[in-house]
């Protein structure tokens, strides 16, 4: 079942204090905070990503696959995606943890060779 709209608005609602957006992908949403990509939202599910940030601080998530064949991220339960200040703290931890993307190469123009 794809994510709905309304999870998509909470989640960013819980994250209002952070450098965060979301974006379509694969049929389902990335979420990025300080232009890294730190998560996953599917099926209605937030799925961080794993990193070196404080192990403790994911105590309360599991790890799942967001999607049939994808590696396990850690799946944010019900009661932590309502705790507000642990989710900033974990989606923060998570940036600041992985390393900057690196720069895409600009496309040719079109029409050119």
């Amino acid at each position: 079942m794809p994510t709905r709209p309304e999870t998509i608005e909470f989640i960013e609602d819980q994250l209002a204090g952070l450098a965060i957006r979301t974006a379509k992908m694969f049929g389902e949403y990335g979420i990025y905070c300080d232009e890294k990509i730190v998560g996953l939202i599917c099926d209605d599910a937030l799925f961080i990503k794993p990193s070196d940030a404080a192990t403790e601080l994911f105590d309360r998530t599991e790890l799942a696959p967001p999607y049939p064949g994808a590696k396990p991220y850690r799946m944010v339960s019900g009661d932590a995606l309502e705790d507000r200040d642990w989710l900033a703290r974990a989606i923060q931890a998570t940036a600041d943890a992985l390393p900057m993307p690196a720069p895409k190469k600009p496309r040719p123009a079109r029409g050119s060779k």
